[in-house]
C-alpha cells in the first residue's frame, strides 16, 4: 500500500540521490521552493497533504528517473503482505551501539546483550536493527523508530547509513563522498553540519536497508 509517509519519503530519498535538498528539488522540477517543505506535508489542521501527480512528474523528468525509480529508496514498503513478516534479526539501541563488546572488527554483531525483532525479508542474512532513540535524526526517523542496517551491502553515495568510528561514536547520517582520503557525511536532522572523517578514524559504515514506520 502506498502511504502518505511513504510517498513523502520517496521524495526525499530521491533528493538525496541527487544531491539536493527537498528544496533544490522543488526548484529543479520547476515547482516552488517550498512545495516539498515538511510543513506542506500536514494541513494546519491535522490532515494529511498529498503531492499532486503533476508535481511528481514534473520531478521524474527533471531527474530523469522513473517511477519505480522514486520508489525504490522505499521498496520494502510494498512488499506483498505474504513476505512482510521475514526473520529475526538482532537487535540493539543506539546508546548501546557505542559501547564496546557488541560488534566484531568487520561491524557484525557480537558479544551478549542483543535483543531480536522481526523484519520484512530483504535477502540479506547479516543484516541487524539499531533502534533510534532521541530527536536528533528527525524528520525521517524518530525516537522508537528500528532501522535495519547491512554490514555487507556495497556503499553508493546519497546511501543512508550507520557509522561507528573507533573513538565508540555511532551516527546515522547520508553518506555524500567517500575517497582514500577522507569520508564526507551529511546529516539527516537539516540542523546538524555535516561531518568528515578520515578514514582511519571510522570502525565500519553499514547501509540503512528499512526502516519502522
Amino acid at each position: 500500500m502506498l502511504s502518505h509517509r511513504t510517498i513523502w519519503e520517496a521524495l526525499d530519498s530521491l533528493a538525496e540521490r541527487h544531491g539536493l535538498s527537498t528544496s533544490g528539488l522543488a526548484k529543479l522540477a520547476g515547482l516552488d521552493a517550498t512545495a516539498f517543505n515538511p510543513s506542506k506535508r500536514v494541513s494546519k489542521d491535522g490532515r494529511e497533504r498529498w503531492p499532486s501527480t503533476e508535481s511528481i512528474a514534473k520531478v521524474l523528468e527533471a531527474t530523469n528517473e522513473t517511477f519505480d525509480g522514486l520508489l525504490s529508496g522505499v521498496a520494502s514498503h510494498f512488499q506483498p503482505s505474504s513476505q512482510r513478516y521475514g526473520n529475526t534479526v538482532p537487535l540493539l539501541g543506539f546508546a548501546q551501539a557505542g559501547s564496546g563488546g557488541y560488534f566484531d572488527s568487520a561491524g557484525f554483531p557480537a558479544g551478549q546483550g542483543w535483543d531480536e525483532v522481526r523484519f520484512p525479508g530483504l535477502g540479506d542474512g547479516t543484516a541487524y536493527a539499531l533502534e533510534v532513540s532521541g530527536e536528533s535524526m528527525q524528520p525521517l526517523y524518530r525516537d522508537g523508530d528500528v532501522l535495519i542496517v547491512s554490514p555487507t551491502e556495497q556503499l553508493r553515495r546519497g546511501d543512508r547509513v550507520v557509522v561507528r568510528t573507533h573513538e565508540g561514536e555511532v551516527m546515522a547520517k547520508i553518506l555524500h563522498r567517500r575517497t582514500e582520503k577522507q569520508i564526507e557525511l551529511h546529516s539527516i536532522n537539516p540542523d546538524h553540519p555535516p561531518r568528515i572523517f578520515k578514514p582511519e578514524e571510522v570502525d565500519w559504515i553499514a547501509r540503512i536497508l528499512w526502516a519502522s514506520q
